[in-house]
């Protein structure tokens, strides 16, 4: 019998409720802001005062990003980074977490132990520069690949999951003659949704985010994902607000020459920059939902045994 509410529940219940709507309005407003501003007229937007709603219309900073061969190349190569860097990092996590879930593993303490040593202490930027320029992975589309197979954190997870999977399962299946690589692809990886799809999105996200690699491993334009793209509009966005601070001072020159330039524009940096970002978080808020009742039980499931 489910027993009464007290008046005390219903006074945390409503407490929770205005923090998480705080918490929801903290969140959401930047970027209902920031979509304001790609949709509003660039004049306009120099007046300041935007809140969550553009006050003139403007689609141009999205024909803009639509339409710059640019966009859609870095585009191609951040899908294609992430697509191949998720399934080839899921295979080698997967078969060395399962590797390492066995009790009689020789070795097994050795590898756990080597394992987290990396997590703990790395070589540095210098010693991994001028390891990927050995390899011959500089200006190469593969240093997104190679370098980012293994993650120890992830292998700790997968490997904890697979701990938690009856051992009668693997019996039975070496009666029936089947070898290690079979039971891994026909029984474990079947039932181990929840912690593929949880380590899928660990993976998939930092590929989508990542512009460490394309900022120090590549100086070819071509093979520059999204984000870094992004991070060039920032820039160029930050140049063109320092150059209208100065001209507004009465800096004159350049500065007040730029300023003049962006008049009667419908787009501006700041504007394109917005409709950039958004284009690209777009297929992360897309794949999100279809993963997150797998990624949450996948984090739970997955954190039960040491």
């Amino acid at each position: 019998m489910v027993g009464k509410h007290k008046a005390s529940d219903y006074v945390i219940d409503g407490v929770i409720i205005l923090v998480m709507l705080i918490v929801l309005v903290v969140v959401m407003y930047p970027l209902l802001n920031a979509l304001a501003i790609s949709l509003n007229h660039a004049d306009d937007t120099a007046r300041g005062g935007i809140g969550i709603w553009p006050r003139e219309f403007a689609w141009e900073s999205y024909r803009n990003v639509v339409n710059n061969t640019i966009t859609w190349r870095a585009y191609g190569v951040t899908v294609a980074r992430t697509v191949i860097g998720t399934v080839t990092a899921l295979f080698s996590t997967g078969i060395i977490a399962y590797g390492m879930a066995h009790s009689n593993l020789v070795g097994r303490k050795f590898y756990a132990i080597f394992c987290l040593i990396p997590m703990y202490f790395v070589g540095g930027l210098i010693p991994m520069f001028l390891l990927i320029r050995a390899m011959g992975l500089f200006n190469n589309f593969w240093v997104y690949i190679i370098p980012t197979q293994i993650g120890l954190f992830n292998i700790i997870l997968m490997r904890t999951f697979f701990q938690t999977l009856p051992e009668s399962l693997e019996e039975s299946a070496q009666l029936d003659g089947a070898n290690y690589l079979t039971i891994f692809f026909k029984i474990i990886i079947p039932i181990s949704t929840p912690i593929i799809a949880t380590i899928a999105l660990f993976i998939g996200v930092f590929h989508w985010n990542d512009w460490f690699f394309g900022n120090v491993y590549i100086t070819n334009p071509a093979l520059r994902p999204m984000q870094n793209v992004l991070m060039g509009l920032v820039e160029e966005a930050r140049f063109a607000e320092m150059m209208a601070a100065i001209a507004g001072q009465g800096g004159g020159g350049m500065g007040a020459a730029l300023a003049a330039a962006g008049r009667g524009r419908p787009t501006s940096v700041r504007s394109i920059q917005m409709a950039t970002m958004f284009i690209t978080i777009i297929p992360v808020i897309i794949v999100y939902p279809f993963l997150q009742r797998y990624f949450i039980k996948g984090i739970m499931v997955g954190s039960v045994k040491g």
